[in-house]
């Protein structure tokens, strides 16, 4: 265990507080937390390296508490992965406005639990989640207006579009586009949050575009998509479920 870090695990159902704290027990201190309000003050006074919890509480919700922590100055950088069930896209684009660095859905494995936790105890500060590279035509709709494009790399988060058209920054788009070598159809809502107005070697001019409404269904497919193609040959099992 790396004593050096702090994990606080908030949910109100106690055995699902100790089995994430299980499962977290080799990736730092891990503190338990049972609503909204008594984490915040928790957070407070330990400062607390990932805050993880679960959305639907009753006197304080995960989206509440993800604001109040990112309203707090002395804990605005802490990144706060927040747990979400069923599938309504509309509960991500609740987290990820709020200002969550990550969004997982349960039924909850332990592989991809402890994986995002430990990304953001290594990095220190908020990044991009892993992204693979992807090759796939993509429709945009914003107000009634068709676009085209292709996504030329995506993350659990959100992906990259090359597109000709200069999308205004903040521009809340409704998505279609396939996984290829599937037959999956992914059509989220995203917003454009960064451009690439200079064309690499990879890349031409697009945008870069975070997710906000995405099902449960959609993102655990793209989820299992990503991580088989970022450890193809690991064959390691994604363990134990916190539901």
């Amino acid at each position: 265990m790396d004593s050096t870090r702090t994990i606080l695990v908030v949910d109100e159902v106690p055995m699902f507080r100790e089995l994430g704290a299980l499962f977290l027990a080799r990736s730092g201190r891990v503190l338990t937390a049972a609503g909204g309000a008594e984490a915040l003050e928790l957070a407070q006074r330990e400062q607390p390296d990932v805050v993880l919890t679960d959305l639907f509480m009753p006197d304080m919700d995960g989206e509440a508490l993800c604001r109040a922590i990112k309203d707090d100055p002395d804990l605005q950088e802490t990144p706060v992965i927040v747990m979400i069930s069923g599938d309504h896209g509309r509960d991500r684009a609740r987290c990820v406005r709020a200002g969550a660095a990550d969004v997982l859905i349960k039924p909850l494995s332990r592989v991809p639990l402890v994986e995002a936790v430990n990304r953001f105890l290594r990095q220190g500060t908020v990044r991009g989640l892993p992204r693979i590279a992807l090759k796939a035509p993509v429709g945009l709709l914003a107000e009634n207006e068709e676009h085209a494009g292709t996504v030329r790399n995506i993350s659990r988060g959100g992906l990259f579009v090359e597109t000709p058209w200069q999308v205004p920054m903040r521009t809340e788009v409704q998505l279609h586009f396939e996984l290829p070598d599937t037959d999956t159809a992914v059509t989220p809502t995203a917003q454009a949050i960064w451009h690439q107005a200079n064309p690499d070697r990879l890349t031409g001019r697009g945008v870069g575009m975070r997710f906000l409404s995405l099902d449960g269904r959609a993102l655990r497919t793209l989820d299992d998509y990503i991580f088989e193609r970022m450890r193809p040959a690991s064959g390691a099992g994604r363990g134990g479920l916190l539901a």
